[in-house]
């Protein structure tokens, strides 16, 4: 091999290498954040790419050692939620510009089913942010429609 072919085939592989790595670490290394909410200060992971939004929480075994997951959406909708593979119950808060708009407390996990066939959990307005909370989180802290939430950091 000629010194200019190896020179483009090292660089090939280490290319494909970090290609690589960059995938299986996005994919596994989430965002995290805090947020301010009913004077609590909650350390969330944040749902921000389409993979991350349509997997959530599903196939954890719980949120620790987080509080939640925080979904940031670029545009105001009716953003539906389902339980797909989740194994633990949750809250599912609705937000439209930092203000709690909606609220689905103690969603139930669902067995197995088809796309298409699980419950859908959607808000009675538009919003731009879901929370998702340990069920039980929005009557123990008396969450209700107008409540702000903050970005801390």
């Amino acid at each position: 091999m000629k010194k200019g072919n190896n020179f483009k085939f090292y660089f090939f592989i280490i290319f494909f290498v970090a290609a690589i790595f960059l995938f299986f670490w996005q994919r596994f290394h989430w965002p995290e954040a805090t947020v301010s909410l009913k004077e609590q200060n909650l350390q969330v992971l944040v749902a921000d790419s389409i993979y991350r939004q349509q997997k959530g929480l599903g196939d954890r075994d719980s949120l620790e050692p987080y509080d939640g997951m925080i979904f940031p959406f670029a545009i105001l909708s009716k953003h539906t939620f389902v339980m797909r593979e989740m194994r633990f119950p949750i809250d599912i808060v609705w937000f439209k510009k930092g203000e709690v708009v909606d609220y689905a407390p103690n969603v139930a996990i669902e067995p197995y089913k088809k796309d298409g066939e699980y419950i859908e959990y959607k808000p009675r307005i538009d919003a731009d942010m879901v929370l998702e909370l340990p069920a039980g989180w929005a009557q123990a802290n008396e969450l209700k429609i107008g409540d702000k939430m903050t970005l801390v950091e």
